[in-house]
């Protein structure tokens, strides 16, 4: 319960590619506590995607959402931060569901076959002792997770290539404060690419998918399309169908702010049509994307960590695919809410 909360709070803090070098963390304290793989993305990857997609103060969704619809920025807080909550909660008691079934019997783990060669503990956990060097290599890591914090909440641009810039310089100085040779470090750097490697083709891949719409002028038909679905629809059943049309269109443009800038311009003023405000509109447009980020193949930062967990995509799909419909039942009874209150 705890590392999937301190995963989400990673996710609505800090963002989420930019999270993906703590991913390695979790597998390792995971199978140390008698979980498997798909455990371990659970914790880290299905924590981080849920807080990151529900976030009240997620900029790339909610922050573009506002600045489209002229509201104050990451106004109603107090909807979004109960709803984000609750799906944490959620995923926790999934994870906790999930490891006493494992507990119960192991033949009933999803992950049990995976290669977990570099991630278990060499010697049993109460066997450990804290050293010096281990305080040292602590201390660099959570200077280089600050550094990235300040970045991400003080410096204007800060994005994932100046968060990629930071952790390969700590990778260094990690490097040469643990005593390891020149060898045994580049030797784990190569096994790390390797681990990679598929990863960053499926990503190639799946951005071509946005590419080609954007390139082919055909985002904004696609939203005229939903959009003409959804009119004539009764108010309730509206907020409902806008999220689940996002939802779909998250499949095609996975990237949050591309598709608010493709969608909330025609969905805000279709959404005043129907009876929905702006901030109910957009609130829809989250829940769509954000949700549905938990088995999006074309999401490139949920494939590059479930690679690091090293975890097949069909075998996320067979775990993740059940919570994708119970969070989602949440999240639509929180539309409604909003629609029964009038959410401003």
């Amino acid at each position: 319960v705890l590392l999937t909360f301190v995963y989400g709070m990673l996710g609505v803090m800090v963002g989420y590619e930019n999270n993906i070098a703590t991913i390695p963390i979790a597998a390792i304290v995971v199978l140390a506590l008698g979980g498997d793989l798909v455990l371990a993305a659970g914790v880290s990857v299905g924590g981080m995607t849920v807080a990151f997609g529900l976030s009240p103060i997620n900029f790339y969704t909610v922050g573009n959402g506002h600045l489209i619809a002229d509201l104050p920025l990451f106004s109603g807080a107090w909807l979004r931060t109960i709803l984000c909550a609750g799906g944490l909660a959620l995923m926790a008691w999934y994870n906790v569901r999930y490891y006493r079934k494992l507990q119960a019997d192991p033949a009933n783990a999803i992950g049990g076959d995976l290669d977990t060669s570099g991630m278990k503990l060499s010697k049993p956990l109460e066997e450990y002792e804290i050293t010096g060097r281990n305080w040292l290599l602590l201390a660099i890591f959570l200077c280089g997770l600050g550094a990235v914090l300040y970045g991400v909440f003080n410096v204007e641009g800060f994005h994932i290539n100046d968060t990629s810039a930071i952790f390969l310089m700590v990778t260094v100085v990690l490097a040469l404060a643990s005593g390891l040779s020149g060898k045994d470090v580049t030797e784990a750097g190569f096994r790390s690419l390797a681990q990679m490697a598929p990863a960053t083709f499926i990503i190639g891949m799946a951005t071509t998918v946005s590419v080609i719409m954007e390139q082919g002028q055909i985002q904004d038909t696609i939203s005229n399309g939903l959009a003409n679905a959804l009119s004539g629809l009764p108010t309730y059943l509206s907020a409902i169908g806008m999220s689940i049309g996002q939802s779909g269109l998250n499949l095609l443009i996975p990237s949050g702010s591309g598709q608010a800038m493709a969608t909330l311009p025609v969905m805000i003023p279709l959404g005043n049509e129907l009876g929905l405000s702006p901030q109910i509109s957009i609130l829809a447009f989250q829940v769509g994307d954000g949700i549905t980020n938990l088995f999006n193949p074309s999401l490139g930062g949920l494939v590059a960590m479930l690679s690091l967990c090293r975890v097949p995509f069909d075998r996320w799909l067979r775990f993740a695919l059940p919570l994708t419909g119970m969070l989602l039942i949440w999240a639509w009874l929180g539309l409604l809410l909003a629609v029964a209150v009038g959410y401003q």
